[in-house]
């Protein structure tokens, strides 16, 4: 690597454009990104980019945290910057750089004692060795990926906009600035009134549950994540299919959804069930159970002294009144958001499949 890359070391620009590195979209400026800026108000020492430098995060290099700078500008000392010493063709290296043999490389040769501390500084990246083909051949790859990449941006815009759409969508049907039938009135009630709780407990051998905040009730061998339910099941809830499972200290962040299997999960869920199930469309309660105001009034109702132990148990969620609609309004808003619902689940998964595309060439093509 050293036969291709130098580390450019110059500093003292303190009044250039903050960049950083992330995950995912690689360098960018910093004032593009959200969240807090952590960086020192003195800047003196920060690290000069120039357009087209390799830059990574030392400390996270192992996981991918590289990308090709689309502008000059400073990064934070924590960062290493690479200078070309040849001519390359940028995307390719950037592609390079994110195939999973070479991030292997990257972490088997870090420095520490764990990943905690593993960083990767110039002296250790330039003695990994690529074999790089010929510019022409690179530049072949990397319009390649370019186009793929392109594809890739913007079936993702797509589906992130039909998640915005749907979210007002709910908003709207809610708040009944849109109605399927305006004859019928909405009332308030407490869920005490329309939901009792669950308390049933496990039998055995039955299928282990969880509730996710994207996915809602999921079978737990189905999800990727390790296992931590206890061997000693008999204290597990029940759930039966078309009950509302929810995670007691997560509510407040939309944890919940309606089951579409009967099984158990651990004691600190809350299964509710309605009183008079002719009344009402469960799916129609999980669709409002996301609404943003009632998750909200979620979190008012949760107790605990912070965020770590808020819990929302049956006794605070029975308290809260909601506006309900009559059953016939329930179903239609509930059939209008399971279709669009699946449209959404259809365009997600070609996004997961142009994602996959992009895995599998670079394991085929960066061995």
């Amino acid at each position: 690597m050293g036969d291709i890359y130098a580390e450019r070391s110059q500093r003292g620009a303190s009044d250039m454009e903050l960049l950083s590195v992330t995950m995912n979209d690689g360098v960018k400026p910093r004032s593009e990104i959200e969240g807090k800026d952590n960086s020192s108000e003195d800047k003196s020492n920060y690290k000069i980019v120039r357009k087209g430098d390799m830059v990574y995060n030392s400390m996270r290099m192992w996981q991918g945290a590289n990308g090709i700078s689309p502008c000059d500008g400073i990064v934070s000392p924590a960062y290493t910057v690479l200078m070309p010493k040849q001519e390359i063709n940028n995307g390719y290296f950037a592609a390079l750089f994110k195939s999973a043999n070479l991030i292997n490389e990257f972490r088997k040769n870090s420095q520490g004692m764990t990943s905690d501390t593993w960083n990767l500084k110039y002296p250790q990246i330039e003695t990994i060795k690529v074999q790089i083909p010929s510019v022409s051949e690179q530049d072949k790859v990397s319009e390649m990926f370019s186009v793929l990449d392109e594809r890739i941006a913007a079936q993702s815009r797509l589906v992130e906009s039909l998640k915005k759409y749907k979210r007002g969508l709910l908003s709207q049907l809610i708040a009944q600035k849109k109605a399927f039938d305006t004859s019928g009135e909405w009332k308030t009630v407490k869920l005490g009134h329309i939901f009792k709780e669950r308390t049933e407990r496990a039998k055995g051998n039955e299928t282990l549950l969880a509730v996710t905040i994207s996915n809602g009730v999921q079978r737990r061998d189905e999800i990727d994540l390790k296992d931590n339910s206890s061997d000693d099941k008999s204290n597990y809830k029940c759930v039966y299919i078309g009950d509302i499972a929810y995670n007691t200290m997560r509510m407040w962040q939309g944890a919940s959804g309606v089951s579409p299997y009967n099984g158990i999960v651990s004691p600190a869920y809350t299964i509710v069930t309605p009183i008079r199930p002719d009344l009402h469309n469960m799916t129609f309660w999980a669709y409002y159970f996301k609404y943003s105001p009632l998750v909200q009034t979620f979190q008012k109702y949760s107790q605990g002294l912070t965020s770590d132990t808020w819990n929302l148990k049956f006794p605070q969620f029975s308290e809260i009144a909601v506006t309900m609609p009559p059953i016939s309004e329930q179903d239609k808003i509930a059939e209008c958001l399971s279709v669009f619902d699946e449209h959404c689940k259809c365009e997600d998964e070609k996004l997961q499949a142009l994602l996959q595309v992009r895995t599998s060439l670079l394991q085929q093509l960066f061995i």
